[in-house]
């Protein structure tokens, strides 16, 4: 079946770009209405725009949508794989600027007002996004790649310099609530370096320990320091998440991530679209549906909960 939230959810926070307040509505939407994002501080343009992966139009910093008119909204892919490993497929999102709130720099803000406000199951059979075929991407030194498996597998490796971070590699079948247990919680991350040289030109202005971690060389200079010590490998995997998820559909398959971004899993998701025989898709069996992200998860899954 398909589903949405159960009621409505209201949350506020910082957003990361413009270091402004930010208020956030999800409301429960009906079946075959996906999840969009409407623009509410905007009334002379076209205000909707579906998240699907057409309409990323930047990947630098984060995953940005738009639509024709110019309404864009940034920093979605936290809580689109909320969404995703909440089992979510039908939602609208409204926000009052140009960003969501950056909240503690993972997704575990969203996924608890998901679970609290619960999840309302639709009459309509859900789909899902079967691989049928590889389809792989190189883009200088990131690789990423889907191929053929029975459920969502992501399997990531990253390589950093600063030995805070080092050599990660984590590989997890995302069915049964794996996201909400094993990723939901880990947060952004980035060197002390990026955030003064981001501020000093007007970006990241409400970037701070509080929704990210700040390495520098092999120190963690957040109080506290990591809250897995693989944290950052799994954050990749939450934003590969949220961003496969613009799909617009689960998918069954293997996604593969090396030093992989938004950018590189955004032009894997138009490679595969583009590719006639590497997909199709299908209407989830109960047998589908029990090995999707968000089959049988439950508030209590999620780490630091309360």
């Amino acid at each position: 079946m398909q589903t949405t939230v159960r009621r409505n959810i209201s949350m506020a926070g910082i957003g990361l770009h413009t270091g402004r307040p930010v208020r956030v509505a999800v409301r429960p939407a009906s079946a075959e209405h996906g999840i969009w994002f409407r623009r509410v501080d905007l009334r002379d343009r076209d205000n909707l725009i579906p998240a699907l992966y057409e309409n990323v139009c930047d990947t630098q910093l984060c995953t940005k949508i738009a639509n024709d008119a110019g309404a864009s909204v940034s920093t979605i892919e936290h809580l689109m794989a909320a969404f995703a490993g909440c089992g979510i497929t039908n939602a609208l999102v409204e926000v009052d600027g140009p960003e969501l709130p950056i909240m503690d720099g993972s997704a575990r803000r969203f996924v608890r007002e998901i679970m609290r406000a619960g999840i309302q199951q639709l009459d309509e059979p859900a789909r899902v996004l079967r691989i049928l075929a590889p389809v792989s991407l190189t883009i200088g030194d990131a690789f990423a790649a889907l191929v053929p498996a029975e459920t969502l597998e992501i399997d990531f490796s990253i390589d950093f310099t600063d030995a805070a971070i080092g050599t990660q590699s984590r590989r997890l079948t995302m069915a049964n609530g794996a996201f909400v247990h094993e990723l939901a919680d880990c947060r952004t991350f980035c060197r002390q370096s990026e955030v003064d040289a981001m501020q000093s030109n007007g970006m990241a202005l409400g970037g701070s320990y509080d929704n990210a971690i700040v390495v520098d060389g092999a120190d963690v200079l957040n109080p506290g320091g990591f809250r897995r010590v693989d944290e950052c490998v799994r954050h990749k995997m939450l934003d590969a998440l949220g961003d496969l998820s613009l799909a617009g559909a689960p998918i069954l398959g293997r996604y593969t991530g090396i030093r992989a971004g938004h950018g590189i899993t955004n032009a894997l998701l138009r490679k595969l679209f583009a590719t006639p025989g590497a997909w199709e898709m299908v209407e989830a069996t109960p047998e589908i549906l029990h090995r999707l992200p968000g089959a049988g998860v439950s508030l209590s899954d999620l780490p630091l909960a309360v």
